[in-house]
């Protein structure tokens, strides 16, 4: 029998299972819903290259839910998809959510981590960075126009540069650079500023909007960290499964589907699956669930594992009642988009990101309408919280997910802030920015977390403890973004990794 059985083979299952697999005692099986590759040599170029995101409408690389919700369904997960975004969340982050969950959640305990995983390859020499990790972590040198462009205007506008975003809390930003290390300002500009047809910033319009908008002396605009190698994406299937797939005490079985876990009592010991018309059951000592947030609620909820009311209207029944789904949490990011001429070369879709407050401003390199320049405006850290539930005990018919975005009049404000100041830094006119402006260029940031939040037993939101062990429920962890019990304030690709990491090095003591 299996010792250790992972269900999803996404950004936290590909952690998970290498670190695991590492001990020849162990024997470790995964199930992936999706499509999988032999080896590293048969990925498909669009898988490496990370100017490209394979999530269109054509694609069959994403599971989809109402409202143009998407996440990877593949070898990697979205890590084998994303823009390559690899930012820590900051200190305060995890000041929150060690509050919520335990210490070991503290930055403190969680720093080493991030460094073991990483190789930094501008400043892994520095204090609280890693180098000679498996994930490698750079930054763009050579940027489209577009990101140069904005990198100027944040200057002209009065903001710091920030050399390293990864910086941890607590230390300096690094102010000497090896030899091999370039500035991080773009060294060659084009003539942007005071061009024909281009209107220059004007930094008295900032006095009002920047304080309005919460800025603060750790605020300002950087190079994105991404795990890019050689001109390759490099998410966790490259740089953890893929590596260890010849391990004889790992298998990665693809393209099967996992409906239901095998209960005895309380205990887990199996699951059943579907893969095409063949149906079967596999056994194991422990169960991880790492099928990202949606899809490991809803294998919990399917299971009898979930609130009352729900798995008694599905007909489910109840093994434990438990608050799955009731509380999740994204980034709302409103689209301001204005005419601008040709689009750039090919590039990672962020070369530089500004920081105000909870505010994220993203000006994409690729251009989403033909013509028309992006600049996302995500609210890192919403009032807002949204719930999951399934409307079927069908794993085909997808869960639904309400968002409750810009239900909170704060919420709506802080928006408000970022697109005035998006307009004020690209001299643009936008608006009235009024609610129904809001609603109508409003989508998500992709980065569902916290429908199994984390927390003690007491607790009548947590599903499961420190360690993403299920209350009430043996031999069943959780180990995805669907624990995190706090709104991250950055992307939650490095977060995903840490906390697979970590959880799995607890797993083996």
């Amino acid at each position: 029998m299996t010792s250790t059985l992972i269900v999803g083979a996404g950004s936290a299952g590909c952690v998970l299972a290498a670190r695991l697999s590492a001990d020849p005692a162990r024997s470790v099986r995964v199930f992936e819903a999706g499509p999988a590759f032999p080896t590293v040599g048969e990925l498909p170029f669009a898988l490496l290259d990370p100017g490209h995101l394979p999530v269109g409408p054509e694609s069959r690389l994403v599971w989809r839910y109402p409202g143009n919700l998407v996440r990877g369904k593949l070898i990697g997960g979205s890590g084998a998809i994303n823009g390559s975004y690899f930012v820590r969340p900051p200190a305060a982050d995890f000041a929150a959510w060690s509050a919520v969950a335990g210490p070991r959640w503290s930055f403190d305990s969680i720093l080493p981590v991030f460094c073991d995983l990483e190789d930094d390859k501008d400043f892994g020499w520095a204090p609280g960075h890693g180098a000679g990790g498996p994930i490698p972590i750079s930054r763009t040198r050579d940027f489209t126009e577009f990101s140069a462009e904005f990198a100027e205007r944040c200057e002209v506008a009065g903001f710091a540069e920030i050399p390293d975003l990864n910086t941890p809390n607590g230390f300096e930003q690094p102010r000497s650079r090896p030899a091999t290390s370039r500035g991080c300002l773009p060294q060659r500009r084009p003539p942007i500023l005071g061009s024909p047809g281009v209107p220059d910033v004007d930094p008295a319009n900032f006095a009002d909007i920047v304080t309005r908008s919460g800025a603060n002396p750790a605020d300002g605009f950087g190079r994105v960290p991404l795990t890019v190698s050689a001109g390759l994406r490099s998410g966790p299937a490259f740089t953890h499964l893929y590596p260890a797939m010849d391990r004889p005490n790992l298998t990665v079985t693809s393209d099967t589907m996992v409906t239901r876990l095998l209960l005895r009592g309380t205990r887990v010991i199996g699951v059943e699956w579907a893969r095409g018309r063949e149906r079967g059951r596999t056994y194991a000592d422990h169960t991880v669930l790492c099928a990202g947030a949606v899809e490991s609620a809803a294998l919990l909820i399917r299971s009898g594992i979930g609130p009352e009311p729900l798995l008694r209207s599905l007909g489910v029944p109840i093994v434990r009642p438990a608050p799955v789904g009731a509380w999740c949490s994204d980034h709302p990011e409103i689209g301001v988009e204005f005419p601008d001429g040709e689009p750039d070369e090919p590039s990672v879709p962020l070369e530089y990101v500004l920081e105000i407050g909870d505010l994220e401003l993203r000006p994409y390199t690729q251009m989403f309408t033909p013509g028309l320049r992006r600049v996302g405006v995500a609210l890192m850290h919403p009032e807002s919280s949204g719930e999951l539930t399934l409307v079927s005990t069908d794993p085909t018919v997808p869960a639904r997910v309400d968002q409750r975005y810009l239900r909170g009049e704060r919420d709506r404000a802080r928006l408000r802030d970022g697109v005035a100041l998006t307009a004020d830094l690209f001299g643009r006119r936008i608006g009235p920015v009024d609610d129904a402006w809001l609603h109508a260029n409003l989508g998500t940031s992709q980065h569902l977390s916290g429908t199994c939040r984390m927390g003690p037993a007491r607790d009548e939101r947590a599903v499961v403890d420190e360690q993403g062990r299920v209350h009430g429920i043996e031999a069943l962890t959780v180990a995805d973004l669907s624990v995190v019990p706090v709104p991250l304030r950055r992307g939650p690709q490095a977060a995903t990794v840490m906390l697979a990491a970590s959880i799995a090095d607890h797993m083996v003591v």
